[in-house]
């Protein structure tokens, strides 16, 4: 019996669930079905991963009119990846039933196809902010008969600065509806955009003792910053892990990490907002398919991903915020399996760490780095167990008799040829470099302290950024029709430099100043470029010119 049947929904929705092996509700939609099949607005707050799609699409599905014509629902998310996915889901649930159709709206993909499905008529409209504005502006789509609104991820939207375009939608539709809405955290521009378009809304709060899954292996691992690559690629090498997610907190560290693991010899690809949705959708399915072992994200562009089998979050970065790190790592240990998620810090983050360990009620296990002969051990060890399984697999090929014959009359010691052949086929060993050890242990001090000295450790980072910047001079200028936005633009696709590594810019007629972070002179050097058939040409001066 599937015990989503004690809802009295329909047997096409049960049959769907059934296909699915979906066979028990989890707690967000044991609470909030229900209520929603009453007609109640309800505001529901759980962590991503509970199964909060199914907990307002189950209703949905069951209340819409299955013969209309009009867009009778729309679904806000924050991201097209999360756009995506909740699609998905939702044909997953009616896959039994034809006489309902699903229009997704996002940017990055073309308007022919958005138009294309809008004109079959769908009644349940899934998409991102601003691409559901573009087509409001271009009268393609209209709300005038909405009877169902959902937001899902609430926070992560007015995080990402969609207050506005929230507004104007929700404007534009009429007042008696149902407005669902679900929200991992609930702060208060949450519980005012409720206040304001919600009428008394029902509330289901999904709670755990801890935050993070019991499932997940936490560890932590304390050095230079200097030293963080160095120490991501010994971890990479000691655990030998087949599919892993390397988050970072900027788009600019995304590229740099992808290209470093690249030269390194790992299958790395990585997404971030600055790529075109087609290089998006090219990464995302040489990841699923596994061509690709590594990839490397940031947490916005990361929004909607769903895999299983993640069998390791890599935090290069330690999040800023601490539901970040909850969402971050919940990528991995999914449906019922084990997983390792790992944070490289630095000992200026130590307070930072200890602040998610009292949000996530956890603690990280406080590794020690993997030394040379460890990583050597464990490298051996896989090596051990690949020849081992590979035994049965051949033992019936007799394609080298001879050889092996031949071989085996050269000395009566079978070290010498066993070393030979393994030497050959073990080409992963590198040289390593020394990574200081730096203490580890937690501090001895009260929340206050700790956030005072993460405030003082801000301060003083931005003071240092200062002296990290510098001054280059370039040979091109305002006759040369350059623009600052171009210039940055064409900065990322030749150098693959960011808008984050620059700061001010000066251009006069014939030359261009701007200030760079000294991290990404590395990438001008050596290079010869054209801009409008001009070889460019750097020159680092002390000072940057007033602009005239």
């Amino acid at each position: 019996m599937n015990n989503f049947e004690k809802f009295n929904i329909s047997n096409d929705i049960i049959k769907s669930l059934d296909k699915e092996n979906i066979i028990d509700p989890t707690p967000i939609q044991e609470k909030s079905i229900p209520l929603l099949l009453e007609g109640y607005d309800l505001i529901g707050q759980a962590k991503t991963g509970t199964g909060k799609t199914f907990a307002y699409s189950i209703p949905l599905l069951e209340r819409i009119d299955k013969t209309s014509k009009n867009i009778l629902a729309l679904i806000l998310c924050p991201t097209r990846e999360l756009s995506i996915q909740v699609a998905n889901e939702i044909k997953k649930l009616i896959s039994n039933n034809k006489m309902i159709k699903l229009a997704t709206i996002y940017g990055g993909q073309s308007y022919e196809k958005q138009f294309k499905d809008l004109k079959c008529n769908p009644q349940i409209v899934i998409g991102t902010p601003g691409r559901i504005i573009d087509l409001m502006d271009k009268k393609k789509l209209s709300f005038s008969n909405i009877k169902y609104l959902i937001l899902d991820e609430a926070d992560e939207m007015l995080k990402m600065g969609f207050q506005e375009d929230l507004e104007k939608i929700l404007s534009s539709m009429p007042s008696e509806r149902q407005t669902m809405l679900f929200s991992a955290t609930m702060p208060s521009f949450i519980k005012n955009l409720a206040k304001k378009y919600m009428k008394d809304p029902k509330n289901v709060v999904i709670e755990s003792k801890t935050l993070t899954v019991d499932l997940i292996d936490e560890k932590v691992y304390f050095c230079k910053r200097d030293s963080k690559k160095d120490l991501l690629i010994r971890l990479l090498d000691y655990n030998q892990f087949k599919c892993v997610m390397i988050f970072a907190n900027t788009k600019a560290m995304v590229d740099e990490l992808v290209l470093f693991l690249q030269k390194a010899g790992f299958r790395c690809d990585g997404i971030h907002g600055d790529l075109k949705q087609n290089m998006r959708d090219r990464v995302m399915q040489s990841f699923r398919t596994s061509n690709v072992d590594i990839l490397v994200a940031t947490d916005v562009a990361a929004r909607g991903i769903d895999i299983d089998g993640i069998d390791c979050v890599i935090n290069f970065d330690v999040p800023n915020e601490n539901e970040l790190y909850v969402h971050r790592i919940g990528r991995t240990a999914r449906a019922g399996q084990t997983g390792v998620a790992l944070t490289i810090a630095t000992s200026k983050a130590k307070g930072k760490i200890e602040e998610i360990e009292r949000y996530t009620k956890r603690q990280m296990i406080r590794d020690e780095i993997p030394s040379v002969k460890d990583i050597n051990n464990s490298l051996n060890k896989k090596l051990y167990l690949t020849i081992i399984e590979n035994i049965d697999k051949y033992k019936d090929i007799h394609d080298y008799d001879g050889l092996i014959q031949k071989l085996a009359r050269i000395d009566s010691d079978p070290v010498p040829l066993l070393n030979a052949l393994l030497k050959m086929i073990d080409y992963n060993k590198r040289d390593y470099k020394e990574i200081e050890i730096i203490s580890s242990k937690r501090r001895n001090s009260d929340n206050k302290k700790s956030d005072n000295k993460s405030n003082k450790n801000q301060k003083n980072n931005k003071s240092r950024d200062n002296r990290d910047i510098i001054i280059l001079e370039t040979n091109i200028g305002k006759n040369d029709n350059v623009r600052p936005n171009q210039l940055v633009n064409y900065f990322h696709d030749e150098f693959m430099i960011h808008r984050e590594h620059f700061g001010k810019i000066v251009i006069e007629d014939n030359k261009t100043y701007f200030e760079v972070k000294k991290e990404a002179i590395r990438f001008f050097k050596q290079q010869k470029k054209k801009f409008n058939k001009k070889i460019l040409t750097f020159k680092e001066i002390k000072t940057l010119p007033k602009k005239k």
